[in-house]
């Protein structure tokens, strides 16, 4: 953890005053082992970062005094399009996708998601949020990202995606592609990232028909957690 996140509503009244009680009072205390006076980084949810000064330890909560001072890292500005993946896989690929700054995705159907995927509990607003904080926390972020889910892949395709991607640089990943995934776009991107054993080729010729350049990197062919951070860590530019 590197970064204790917290939101707003959890300050006590004098609006600086932080009591932890949760899963981050355990960390700081079996883990970080925190006595009075030391000092961490903390970040409010959708704001700005500073320190936290520990002013008291209990057995059951630490209190913080805070300080924010700072603004939280810039976003990177790419739009991610992931095929629903499998339950377990989804949660490592939020938190993956956070970490590395993205603060839009869309969870969209594919020929080849299975249909059981879209009634797993993990898709609980709750449940993303969850794993997009553990994201946040890891790269020292505060600005949770926006994730939409769309079930119905024509629809979307056809009728919202051209309104979304704006002026972007519009991609699509598919290990048969003739062009290689540039490197380091400083411009918006958006990102298009099939499922295990890829997008079917209607899929692939609709993002193409919206603008979407179909792109390689390598002939290797890499699961779906493998994929998304290799593709994000070529794309952003001084990760």
């Amino acid at each position: 953890m590197n970064l204790i996140l917290f939101s707003g509503e959890e300050l006590l009244g004098d609006g600086v005053t932080l009591d932890l009680r949760d899963r981050r009072f355990h960390h700081l205390r079996d883990v970080q082992k925190v006595a009075i006076g030391d000092e961490m980084i903390v970040g409010q949810i959708n704001g700005d970062i500073g320190k936290g000064g520990v002013v008291n330890v209990t057995d059951d909560h630490i209190r913080l005094s805070v300080t924010l001072t700072q603004p939280p890292p810039p976003p990177a500005h790419i739009t991610l399009l992931l095929a629903l993946p499998r339950p377990k896989t989804l949660k490592r690929m939020i938190i993956t996708a956070t970490t590395f700054g993205i603060k839009r995705i869309y969870l969209v159907n594919s020929w080849r998601v299975d249909k059981s995927y879209w009634k797993s509990p993990v898709l609980d607003s709750k449940k993303l949020r969850e794993y997009a904080i553990l994201g946040l926390e890891q790269a020292r972020d505060t600005v949770l990202p926006v994730i939409e889910q769309r079930r119905l892949f024509k629809p979307f395709v056809e009728d919202e995606l051209p309104g979304l991607i704006g002026n972007s640089r519009c991609l699509v990943a598919h290990p048969y592609a003739a062009s290689d995934c540039p490197r380091d776009i400083a411009g918006p991107v958006t990102l298009a990232i099939g499922p295990e054993g890829g997008l079917i080729d209607y899929e692939v010729e609709k993002l193409s028909e919206c603008g979407f350049r179909s792109v390689t990197i390598g002939s290797r062919i890499l699961r779906v957690d493998a994929a998304v951070p290799a593709l994000l860590s070529r794309l952003i530019p001084r990760i």
